[in-house]
Protein backbone atom coordinates (compact mmCIF):
# COMPACT_ATOMS: atom_id res chain seq x y z
CA UNK A 1 0.00 0.00 0.00
CA UNK A 2 1.35 3.37 -1.04
CA UNK A 3 1.91 6.31 1.66
CA UNK A 4 1.95 10.22 1.56
CA UNK A 5 3.86 11.93 3.71
CA UNK A 6 3.65 15.72 3.85
CA UNK A 7 5.92 17.78 5.75
CA UNK A 8 6.34 21.73 5.54
CA UNK A 9 8.83 21.23 2.30
CA UNK A 10 6.10 19.49 0.26
CA UNK A 11 4.64 16.29 -0.57
CA UNK A 12 6.39 12.96 -0.93
CA UNK A 13 4.78 9.53 -1.65
CA UNK A 14 6.34 6.46 -0.90
CA UNK A 15 5.40 2.60 -1.97
CA UNK A 16 5.07 1.07 1.63
CA UNK A 17 5.37 1.68 5.41
CA UNK A 18 8.94 0.18 5.40
CA UNK A 19 10.40 2.90 2.71
CA UNK A 20 8.83 5.39 5.30
CA UNK A 21 10.45 3.79 8.19
CA UNK A 22 14.33 3.88 6.22
CA UNK A 23 13.28 7.26 5.55
CA UNK A 24 12.61 8.35 9.32
CA UNK A 25 16.03 6.71 10.90
CA UNK A 26 18.32 8.58 7.22
CA UNK A 27 16.36 11.63 8.99
CA UNK A 28 14.45 12.56 5.81
CA UNK A 29 10.89 11.97 7.92
CA UNK A 30 10.61 14.10 10.45
CA UNK A 31 8.24 12.47 13.82
CA UNK A 32 5.95 16.12 12.94
CA UNK A 33 5.51 15.23 9.59
CA UNK A 34 1.84 13.86 8.74
CA UNK A 35 1.39 10.27 7.04
CA UNK A 36 -1.60 9.82 5.26
CA UNK A 37 -2.09 6.03 3.36
CA UNK A 38 -3.59 6.20 -0.03
CA UNK A 39 -7.23 6.21 -0.22
CA UNK A 40 -7.60 7.05 3.56
CA UNK A 41 -8.82 10.60 4.73
CA UNK A 42 -6.77 11.50 7.36
CA UNK A 43 -3.87 12.43 7.87
CA UNK A 44 -1.66 11.33 11.26
CA UNK A 45 1.68 12.06 12.79
CA UNK A 46 4.36 10.09 12.08
CA UNK A 47 5.23 9.89 15.41
CA UNK A 48 2.21 8.49 16.01
CA UNK A 49 2.83 5.22 13.57
CA UNK A 50 3.62 2.22 15.65
CA UNK A 51 6.63 1.37 13.03
CA UNK A 52 8.05 4.55 13.46
CA UNK A 53 7.55 4.54 17.25
CA UNK A 54 9.98 1.67 17.56
CA UNK A 55 12.53 2.87 15.23
CA UNK A 56 15.09 4.20 16.91
CA UNK A 57 16.84 7.68 15.34
CA UNK A 58 20.36 6.86 15.38
CA UNK A 59 21.53 10.12 18.01
CA UNK A 60 24.62 11.11 17.95
CA UNK A 61 25.62 12.07 14.25
CA UNK A 62 26.35 15.83 15.54
CA UNK A 63 28.88 14.49 17.93
CA UNK A 64 30.60 11.84 16.27
CA UNK A 65 31.23 14.74 13.69
CA UNK A 66 32.35 16.92 16.38
CA UNK A 67 34.34 14.38 17.61
CA UNK A 68 36.31 13.85 14.62
CA UNK A 69 36.53 17.58 13.47
CA UNK A 70 38.60 17.84 17.17
CA UNK A 71 40.54 14.86 17.09
CA UNK A 72 41.71 15.78 13.62
CA UNK A 73 42.52 19.38 15.11
CA UNK A 74 44.06 17.74 18.14
CA UNK A 75 46.26 15.60 15.65
CA UNK A 76 47.07 18.82 14.02
CA UNK A 77 48.44 20.56 17.44
CA UNK A 78 49.95 17.33 18.63
CA UNK A 79 52.09 17.24 14.83
CA UNK A 80 52.98 20.49 15.13
CA UNK A 81 54.66 20.04 18.60
CA UNK A 82 56.15 17.08 17.41
CA UNK A 83 57.71 18.58 14.69
CA UNK A 84 59.09 21.90 16.68
CA UNK A 85 60.66 18.99 19.37
CA UNK A 86 62.28 17.16 16.38
CA UNK A 87 63.60 20.31 14.95
CA UNK A 88 64.91 22.55 18.16
CA UNK A 89 65.36 20.13 20.29
CA UNK A 90 69.04 20.40 21.75
CA UNK A 91 69.42 16.74 23.21
CA UNK A 92 68.68 13.19 21.90
CA UNK A 93 65.60 12.69 24.51
CA UNK A 94 63.62 16.06 23.33
CA UNK A 95 64.19 14.26 19.58
CA UNK A 96 62.89 11.03 20.79
CA UNK A 97 59.84 12.61 22.54
CA UNK A 98 59.16 14.42 19.08
CA UNK A 99 59.42 11.08 17.44
CA UNK A 100 56.79 9.40 20.09
CA UNK A 101 54.24 12.45 19.39
CA UNK A 102 54.79 11.90 15.46
CA UNK A 103 53.63 7.81 16.40
CA UNK A 104 50.74 9.59 18.32
CA UNK A 105 49.65 11.97 15.37
CA UNK A 106 49.63 8.51 13.09
CA UNK A 107 47.71 6.14 15.50
CA UNK A 108 45.27 9.58 15.85
CA UNK A 109 44.95 10.06 12.12
CA UNK A 110 44.28 5.89 11.24
CA UNK A 111 41.64 6.07 13.79
CA UNK A 112 39.88 8.92 12.29
CA UNK A 113 40.25 7.72 8.98
CA UNK A 114 39.15 3.94 9.87
CA UNK A 115 35.98 5.66 11.53
CA UNK A 116 35.31 7.63 8.07
CA UNK A 117 35.53 4.52 6.43
CA UNK A 118 32.84 3.26 7.89
CA UNK A 119 30.40 5.48 8.34
CA UNK A 120 27.80 5.08 5.85
CA UNK A 121 27.80 7.81 2.81
CA UNK A 122 25.15 10.65 2.88
CA UNK A 123 21.67 9.93 1.15
CA UNK A 124 21.20 12.78 -1.78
Amino acid sequence: MAYRVRSPDGELMFPSLGDIERAYLQGLVDPDDEVREDGAEKWRKASSLPALARAKRPHGQDTSKRAQTLTVVGAVAVGVLALVLLFTGTNWNVRMMGIALALVVSGLLTRVTFKAYKRPPPVL
